[in-house]
């Protein structure tokens, strides 16, 4: 490995209802390679306090500004699952000129049409409620992990229902309704001519390959990779096929830094 892909800082952001545990078999992967590693939890999830602002995900994507700029990180290469897809591109859009990389994984550009924010909200709503919070947090795992998660691989689906035992509904209701919120990001995506992958699994239930295509559309320097044997959560559930995917967008920004040079 070159002394430039050492230096290469990540960016790892975790799926709604997670928290960066999700990132662990990349994040050590990744370090041992001499890469600076940021996977923070989002505000809400894991360590991170809610705090008081109201739902937006531009409060998340400057959170994340501030967490670059405590460690001395000017550019990263961004890597956004779920969520934190939307996270990333909402740092594209209020942060440009920071990204050296970005890979998008189970995630989409556009914004939610009427039905699909009503979904949202009624889903916030719910979350007031003790008892059918956890009914309906609980009732989210299976669609989660793909067909050969749920038949090849129990310790994930275990690990999975564990980490959304813990959640606090009040931090799912937020981020339910910041995601709601979001605009499209398709501008963003043909505004970020930088080395970018869009990564599916082959069994993601949540988002299209339509989805991913549309992305991979509007990226200058976007190329599309399906997964076998995911659904929604890569990083859980084919952690090595995942870090392989990194690595690979890794190796193209080193190519183009060497090539500036």
């Amino acid at each position: 490995m070159t002394r430039a892909a050492e230096g290469v800082p990540v960016v790892l952001l975790h799926a709604l209802s997670l928290d960066s545990s999700m990132w662990d078999a990349q994040r050590y992967a990744l370090e041992r390679r001499g890469h600076p590693v940021v996977a923070p939890d989002q505000r809400g999830f894991g360590t991170s306090p809610l705090g008081d602002g109201p739902p937006s995900l531009d409060t998340v994507a400057d959170d994340l500004a501030r967490e670059l700029d405590r460690r001395g990180i000017d550019r990263a290469v961004l890597v956004g699952v779920s969520m934190g897809g939307y996270v990333a591109m909402e740092f594209l859009r209020r942060h440009p000129g920071r990204a050296l990389g970005l890979a998008l994984m189970s995630t989409r550009a556009e914004a939610d049409d009427e039905a699909a924010r009503a979904g949202r909200e009624g889903f916030a709503a719910l979350m007031a409620d003790p008892v059918k919070a956890r009914a309906v947090i609980e009732s989210t795992a299976p669609r989660l992990v793909g067909a050969t998660t749920h038949a090849e691989r129990p310790q994930v689906v275990a690990r999975l229902r564990a980490v959304l035992a813990g959640v606090s509904p009040v931090s799912l209701a937020w981020a339910q309704q910041a995601i709601a919120a979001r605009t499209d990001a398709t501008d963003v995506l043909r505004a970020a001519d930088i080395p970018a992958v869009v990564l599916t699994g082959a069994e993601d239930q949540l988002v299209s390959a339509a989805d991913a295509r549309a992305m991979v559309e509007a990226l200058p320097r976007g190329r599309h990779s399906v997964i076998p044997g995911s659904g929604h959560l890569p990083p859980l559930e084919v952690p090595a096929a995942t870090l392989a995917e990194l690595d690979a967008l890794i190796a193209e920004v080193v190519a183009e830094t060497e090539d500036a040079r």
